[in-house]
């Protein structure tokens, strides 16, 4: 039986031009989680990401302070292995992307097709934060609804598949590795696709991913595990890594 530990990445830049990198709290998040797995000894065999900057860098944050952490007892050549930053095409798995925030955003309103418009809309309220946290949640409604999938670059009918897809590229992967029966693989990726995985194991719809999507933690890791061809959802968005450093640490974006 094989474990997925799927990982929703680091804080990125939630309002800023660039959503697509971590903030220096999303850095350290990851390296908390290294931490944990090191201390608990918990074994990763193998880790894969989806190709934004985000998840990747994720990745390389919780890899780094895993193998310097882990006890000299699990430090030997299998670890070594599990992934090579120099060659991101043997853990980069792009069907772990999210999905395009800035396509549903502007379909929503055909206004916020630049930046300068959202800013200016936002600028209205006396908290820009929670007003474009508002404008978001009408965006996500609409897209989920399946009223206007025509509408976007990737539905989310479109993006549900592409997630179940995902899991299957992992089984495929985890099955050329030849790792061991009990072996367990950590997947950074986005709130969206973790939620779309979820909802599908829980026999669950659209509205309901998006309820978990809301409700997961940046680094908060959900368990699924394979079995010859099925799966089973073991424990949903865990993130005791973060809170027993402090409430802080703790975020959703």
């Amino acid at each position: 039986m094989t474990t997925i530990l799927l990982a929703r990445h680091g804080q990125a830049s939630f309002g800023q031009e660039n959503y697509d990198q971590l903030s220096e709290l999303g850095g350290i998040q990851a390296q908390l989680l290294g931490q944990h797995y090191a201390t608990t000894q918990r074994r990763i065999d193998a880790i894969f990401t989806g190709s934004l900057v985000r998840q990747r860098d994720s990745a390389q944050h919780f890899w780094e302070r895993y193998q310097s952490s882990i006890t000299s007892e699990h430090s030997n050549g299998a670890l070594a292995s599990v992934i090579d930053v120099n060659e991101p095409n043997s853990y980069t798995l792009p069907e772990f992307d999210e999905f395009n925030h800035k396509d549903v955003f502007i379909k929503s309103d055909p206004v916020f097709n630049s930046r300068a418009a959202i800013a200016a809309e936002i600028a209205k309220s006396d908290v820009p934060d929670t007003r474009l946290a508002e404008l978001f949640d009408q965006a996500m409604q609409r897209w989920h609804s399946g009223d206007n999938d025509q509408d976007y670059v990737e539905s989310w009918p479109q993006f549900s598949q592409r997630a179940q897809q995902a899991l299957e590229q992992v089984r495929q992967r985890v099955a050329g590795l030849n790792l061991d029966r009990d072996s367990t693989v950590l997947v950074f990726t986005s709130g969206g696709v973790i939620a779309a995985i979820t909802a599908q194991l829980l026999k669950q719809g659209s509205q309901t991913a998006y309820q978990l999507n809301k409700s997961l933690v940046n680094t908060g890791v959900t368990s699924v595990t394979l079995k010859n061809q099925s799966a089973r959802l073991m424990s949903l968005n865990e993130y005791s890594h973060l809170f027993s450093e402090g409430k802080r640490f703790v975020t959703w974006r």
